[in-house]
């Protein structure tokens, strides 16, 4: 046999074997699930969900990947008016999964097809949810009753069309993104489509009405802060008046007492004065008298008096003493 001949011939069958070894297997990822096909898309067997390495006819058969794992949507950004006429900026997200493969095979073939779906689902659930509640409910998240931010459009005022939930059931942006959730959620069955959620992601006003909101926002501040300012100023003047019946009253006590010492001080000095006298009545006189002068005379004084008054009886023997 020639030699020459026949290795060359088992090189080719060794690498076609491997060529088609490799074309026949393929690795699953943890995050993937595979359905196998073959001729025209007809599906072979159950999903393969469990990760690691597999095999099929090569040629014949096709290995199809989809994800297994979360995946996201996110919805067109736009204005949806609420229960009052009110225009907001809504924007929505969602998370998703593929949970029957086979079905979504079947009915889309792809996640971009898939994302359209959802498109034509998820929107228009949430202009529903929205057009349906108030501005409030897709605020707030309890039903704590709001004042400043609670804006109702002139409409709603005039006509009393806005709803109010006394209830006490919890509503609010939870309440309606769960409503979303529930009636998007039955119509992606058909395509082997879990929503697993659905969030809202910003609110916000359109511009003519955010500038009504800002400005009944500084309105009510201004009347909050003038309301805090005459309560601050009523304080201050309760203060001062403590302060000044506080100051009359420490005065009064203070007066009282000194009129008290110095009443005592003159009994004490009239007693004093009283034994003196007793003991030398005219060395008394003499002493009363001189502070008189004292007290009544300056340098500047000009007094006009006869000779023989009483209050100038101590001045006439003034030589004398001298």
């Amino acid at each position: 046999m020639n030699t020459n001949k026949i290795f060359p011939a088992v090189l080719i069958v060794i690498a076609a074997a491997v060529f088609l070894l490799y074309s026949s297997a393929y690795i699953v990822d943890e995050t993937e699930q595979v359905i196998v096909t073959q001729f025209e898309g007809a599906i072979i067997g159950d999903p393969i969900t469990e990760p690691g390495l597999k095999f099929l006819v090569p040629f014949i058969q096709k290995a199809n990947y989809f994800p297994k794992n979360l995946l996201s949507w996110d919805g067109d950004p736009g204005q949806i008016p609420t229960y009052g006429k009110t225009y907001i900026w809504v924007d929505t997200f969602a998370r998703w999964k593929i949970n029957d493969p086979i079905k979504f095979f079947q009915t889309l073939r792809d996640v971009p097809s898939a994302l359209s779906r959802l498109d034509d689902i998820i929107d228009p659930a949430v202009r529903n949810l929205i057009t349906d509640n108030r501005l409030i409910e897709a605020v707030r998240k309890s039903n704590r009753e709001l004042d400043t931010f609670d804006y109702v459009s002139e409409e709603e005022r005039k006509t009393s069309t806005y709803r109010i939930d006394t209830s006490g059931e919890t509503h609010g942006r939870v309440r309606i993104t769960k409503d979303i959730l529930n009636q998007a959620k039955p119509k992606l069955v058909e395509f082997g489509i879990e929503l697993v959620d659905v969030k809202i992601k910003q609110i916000n006003y359109i511009e003519d009405v955010r500038q009504k909101v800002y400005d009944r926002m500084k309105a009510e501040r201004k009347q909050i802060a003038e309301l805090i300012r005459s309560e601050g100023r009523g304080e201050a003047r309760k203060i001062l008046g403590d302060k000044e019946r506080k100051l009359k009253e420490i005065t009064s006590t203070a007066y009282k007492k000194a009129q008290k010492i110095m009443g005592e001080a003159d009994a004490k000095a009239t007693e004093v004065y009283a034994k003196e006298f007793q003991k030398d009545p005219e060395f008394y006189s003499f002493i009363k008298t001189l502070q008189v002068y004292t007290e009544s005379l300056d340098k500047e004084s000009e007094m006009v008096m006869s000779t023989d008054s009483e209050f100038f009886r101590y001045l006439k023997g003034y030589d004398m003493l001298e």
